[in-house]
């Protein structure tokens, strides 16, 4: 069943003219390419163009879609506070999309479906990609993550609501994948036995991060959650980043989480949906260049032990997400949007194959953590 495919049902005419100016006229494209969301863009004619974000949430994804609002208003509230303050680099800028309310007042709207929506600011002259172009472009991200963490870094984390019990909390997808294999009673096919090998091999060093939290050698803070190349927007004019968007996943955790996944997402050039599972490689010129300019920024409030656990986190994210797809694929893909039968499970391949090649690079990419620190 592919419950998240993408919705054509969807109209988002009347929801956005409840975001909209009296009489404005609007115009709609959907944008982006997200697995969770419906995304439009708007654009409006109302003495002089204007465009913003709308979207309708996904509440079986996100059930108390309020906690989302919330966590966005207070993270993007704290990082507008800091620029005030924050020393800003010759040539930059840096973008904080901003919650839009309707007509009456409200940070969302439900329509007459009870679907649950929402309106963001659009950041103009930017643009994303779904995979890194060079090494210039990995070092942005690594800026723009390093930022991001820089500006909330001071943010009490007990501010934010955990909206997503469990999130990145490895153990836990474990348990959930034994819970549907165990119900699972589809094709063995050669793909399907690879994964329950490669996850069957991997799975004692699953619990990792969540014992050096427990410890307290990793400290809980406010983090993006989900910083993959095309939540990244990068300046149109100037190349450099300018934002981070997608926001939703906001939420209290580990940085680590947010650094395995940016490496996880930028040093994987053939990107997520390739077809080309068995060519996938972790590159490591984009590894040096993403640490390089995430330390640039977040280095002063990084302990010793932070740095310890970084490549730890970066193999254990690409494991974690690969083991989230081939786990939706036993379920009956009922979480991310699939286009295809065996999309999910094509997915994982990807993810467990840069794993495998995250592992044989590990004396490399050590190295390259100790040089940028």
């Amino acid at each position: 069943m592919e419950l998240y495919a993408r919705d054509n049902s969807v109209d988002p005419f009347p929801v956005a003219e409840r975001f909209s100016p009296q009489g404005a006229e609007i115009d709609i494209s959907e944008f982006g390419n997200g697995n969770i969301n419906n995304t439009f863009l708007v654009t409006l004619d109302a003495g002089g163009e204007k465009r913003f974000i709308l979207q309708r949430i996904n509440t079986l994804v996100f059930p108390r879609p309020e906690l989302v609002m919330r966590n966005i208003r207070v993270s993007t509230c704290h990082i507008l506070r800091r620029l005030q303050y924050a020393p800003r680099d010759a040539g930059r800028r840096w973008k904080v999309p901003q919650v839009l309310l309707t007509r009456e007042g409200s940070d969302h709207c439900i329509d007459s479906e009870g679907s649950f929506w929402r309106a963001l600011s659009y950041i103009d002259r930017s643009q994303s990609f779904d995979t890194v172009k060079n090494t210039h472009h990995a070092g942005e991200l690594g800026y723009a993550l390093g930022t991001f963490h820089t500006l909330l870094n001071d943010l009490p984390p007990d501010r934010l609501a955990d909206m997503l019990e469990g999130f990145h909390i490895t153990p836990r997808y474990l348990r959930h994948y034994d819970e549907v294999l165990a119900k699972f009673r589809g094709a063995l096919s050669a793909e399907v036995n690879f994964c329950l090998k490669f996850v069957s091999k991997r799975r004692a060093w699953a619990h990792i991060l969540e014992d050096a939290k427990n410890l307290g050698s990793l400290l809980v803070r406010p983090i993006h959650g989900d910083p993959k190349v095309n939540n990244i927007l990068m300046d149109t004019d100037t190349g450099h980043a300018v934002s981070i968007v997608d926001l939703d996943t906001i939420t209290p955790g580990l940085v680590h989480y947010d650094i395995g996944d940016c490496l996880r997402s930028g040093c994987n050039p053939l990107g997520e949906e390739t077809e080309l599972w068995e060519a996938v490689q972790f590159d490591t010129d984009f590894c040096r260049s993403i640490l390089q300019g995430y330390f640039s920024n977040a280095r002063e409030f990084l302990s010793a032990s932070d740095m310890d656990y970084i490549y730890d986190a970066v193999r254990l994210i690409a494991f974690e997400l690969g083991l989230r797809f081939f786990t939706d694929h036993l379920e009956g893909d009922v979480y991310f949007k699939v286009t295809r039968p065996g999309h999910n499970l094509a997915r994982a391949l990807v993810q467990f194959r840069l794993t495998e090649s995250i592992e044989s690079r590990a004396t490399a990419i050590r190295g390259i953590i100790q040089e940028a620190r």
